[in-house]
């Protein structure tokens, strides 16, 4: 699990590989990811945007920005909690993602929290010493 704190929010991932939905022939690799956002903090905040920097095995870089996360913006009041799973394809065996959410909070603040960089990793991408 990856975890990281940025202004009293806890921001953890656990990364999954779905063999399932992965084809080595075809290049296509798919991870899901389960986040879990916790606001630790003494005031109501809200997730409003994302931005996903996700990089492969290669290096080549995609970035993602949007609303929200899973079609939602959630509310925090303090010692809350919101839990989502979402996914990830990619045409190597490995690679990582990091980003960050812009919040605001019940005062009308806006800033952004860190989501901890989290490697992405096929047993594919697992090399063997001969």
């Amino acid at each position: 699990m990856y975890r990281t704190i940025t202004r009293q929010i806890e921001v953890t991932v656990e990364p999954n590989f779905l063999p399932e939905r992965s084809s080595v022939e075809h290049r296509q690799y798919f991870w899901s990811y389960t986040i879990v956002i916790t606001n630790t903090g003494e005031e109501t905040v809200q997730l409003r945007t994302r931005h996903w920097i996700i990089t492969d095995a290669t290096g080549r870089k995609q970035e993602v920005r949007g609303e929200g996360v899973v079609g939602e913006q959630p509310v925090l009041a303090p010692g809350e909690r919101f839990e989502y799973t979402s996914g990830v394809p990619l045409p190597t065996a490995s690679g990582f993602m990091t980003g960050r959410y812009q919040m605001v909070s019940e005062s009308g603040e806006r800033f952004e929290i860190d989501v901890p960089t989290f490697s992405l990793d096929s047993p594919d991408s697992k090399r063997t010493l001969n």
